[in-house]
This record gives C-alpha cells, sequence and structure tokens, in this order.
C-alpha cells in the first residue's frame, strides 16, 4: 500500500488499523459471544417485553425490562457494530445491572449498513426515543427522565439523539425528550470513517458523513454527557472523545469524561452488567439516583 497521507498524518494501511478493533483485538468473538449468551440469561430471568415495534420496518423493535416499581426513569441502550453489525439481542445484559437500582432499560433495533444508510439509521433511533416518549406509561415508566447510553457506533447515534430537534421531528415531542447521555467509545467525527476501509460497508460520501457527524451538530438543549473510554484503545479513539469535549464544553454544557483503566473498547461494556460498578454508578449519577454516588 502506498504511503500517501489520506488522513491526520497517516496513510491508509494506518487508518485502517487505527479503526479496524476485531484486528486490533482478535478475541471479539467472545465478547460477542458472551453477550448473547448473558442476554439470553437477562430475557429469560427478568420480566421483559420482547420484539415490540416502534415503527412498521421489520428491524424497528425493540425490548423493554421494566423496573420492579413504577414511575422508574428510563436508561435507553444502543447498540454498537459500526452501524454494519449486531442488533439488540447482543445488548439485553444491561438491565442486569440497572434494574437493581430501580431503572427501567429499553434496548432499540435499527437496520443496519449496507440495506440503510446513515441517514435513514439516525432517523430509526430519533424514532425508537419517539416511541418510547408517547408509549413510557404503557410500561410503567416515566418519560420525564429518558437517557440514553451506547457503545462505539451506538455512542455515535446517541450523540446524534441529543442533538435533535424533537418539535421538528414529530409534531407533540418536547425539546428536552431525552434529559442526558453516555457515549462509551463513540464515533464522533466520521470523517475517518469514510475514508478507512469501513466505509465499504457504510457507503458514505463526503456529505452524508459531515451532517452525521456529531462534531458538527446544533444541540439544541443543554444536556449533560458523559463520555467513556478505556485505556486501551487507539489514538484516534482518545482523538474522537477530546474533540466531542471540546465541542461540549465550548458549549457550556456539563460534561464528564470517564476513564476506564484496564478496559478496550470492548470489554468496558462488559460493566454494564454489574449494578454497583463504576460505568453503572456514574449512568446513575447522571440520572441523579441512589447509588450514583
Amino acid at each position: 500500500m502506498s504511503g500517501e497521507i489520506v488522513y491526520r498524518g497517516y496513510n491508509q494501511d494506518q487508518l485502517d488499523a487505527q479503526y479496524n478493533n476485531r484486528q486490533r483485538y482478535p478475541e471479539f468473538t467472545d465478547h460477542f459471544d458472551d453477550w448473547e449468551k448473558w442476554s439470553t440469561e437477562t430475557q429469560k430471568k427478568l420480566p421483559a417485553q420482547l420484539d415490540v415495534p416502534y415503527g412498521d420496518l421489520p428491524c424497528e423493535t425493540l425490548d423493554i425490562f421494566p423496573a420492579a416499581e413504577a414511575g422508574a426513569p428510563i436508561q435507553v441502550m444502543v447498540h454498537g457494530g459500526y452501524w454494519y453489525s449486531l442488533d439488540k439481542k447482543h445488548d439485553s445484559f444491561v438491565a442486569e445491572g440497572l434494574r437493581p437500582n430501580g431503572v427501567t432499560t429499553v434496548v432499540i433495533n435499527y437496520g443496519l449498513t449496507p440495506e440503510y444508510g446513515m441517514d435513514e439509521i439516525v432517523r430509526q433511533n430519533r424514532a425508537a426515543l419517539a416511541w418510547v416518549w408517547r408509549n413510557a406509561a404503557s410500561f410503567d415508566a416515566d418519560r420525564e427522565r429518558i437517557y440514553t447510553v451506547g457503545q462505539s457506533a451506538g455512542g455515535h447515534l446517541v450523540m446524534m439523539l441529543m442533538a435533535t430537534d424533537w418539535p421538528a421531528f414529530e409534531d407533540g415531542l418536547p425539546a428536552g425528550l431525552v434529559k442526558g447521555g453516555a457515549s462509551m467509545s463513540g464515533i464522533y467525527d466520521l470523517e475517518p470513517i469514510r475514508l478507512c476501509y469501513l466505509n465499504n460497508k457504510v457507503g458514505m460520501d463526503e456529505d452524508v458523513a459531515q451532517r452525521n457527524s456529531p462534531i458538527h451538530q446544533t444541540y439544541p438543549v443543554a444536556l449533560p454527557l458523559m463520555v467513556i473510554s478505556g485505556d486501551i484503545e487507539s489514538d484516534e479513539y482518545g482523538r474522537q472523545a477530546e474533540a466531542m469535549q471540546a465541542v461540549w464544553q465550548n458549549l457550556g454544557y456539563p460534561f464528564e469524561h470517564i476513564k476506564l483503566p484496564g478496559y478496550n473498547h470492548f470489554t468496558m461494556a462488559h460493566q454494564l452488567r454489574e449494578p454497583k460498578s463504576d460505568m453503572t454508578r456514574a449512568l446513575l449519577r447522571q440520572m441523579k439516583m441512589d447509588g450514583g454516588s
């Protein structure tokens, strides 16, 4: 491969390596298997409403894991997979960490590339959040306390949810539909994704990458944001987190950067399974709940 620079001092091979988490962490399949196994166990163990449609497309479904008490806040989990892989069945396990703390968990599904483009994936996630707000009473949850958390591509989508002009998206929705977000190893600048090997699957042109990059959004509501990083990640993931931090702090919005020592792109999600982990406590802290101290 040519040594020609394609992005921020990286040639093509180097840029590809920065974002190739499956090559960087070859045990990734073990993590995927664990997530699916844990999630299957969660679905059997906890009360749940599974495969609830939020739209007309077959991919537009979500799973609900209600808290034991009525009127609970809602944490909406957005799965990762670089927009082309995985689905909600891998992330039910997050309810294991949240339900004991009095939180209702909703895990949303969405269509993947190349069947669906980035604009449509973002629209589906927004439609899912709108459905949760409209229907929260049907599963005894509090629609005035909706928060979001996501990993990798899910972290990107969390930011796009926080950027949403909800009244413009759908009549009757409040501007502050989402009350806060947590992004784990998120992608906030899609330009390097467009320029690396991933675009063979994601299929973005420059305009699509620009309008779906969180660092280029207008955020109409001053929401609290947590960016979560492991210390075993590529330099580009560190830069992505710093870029999002700069945007949020320039806006003067509440921001917290949580760094998890000893965790990589995949392993940090394991903390969401534990009711008293650092990650779970951080989510509770953002939600202003007991157990978040």
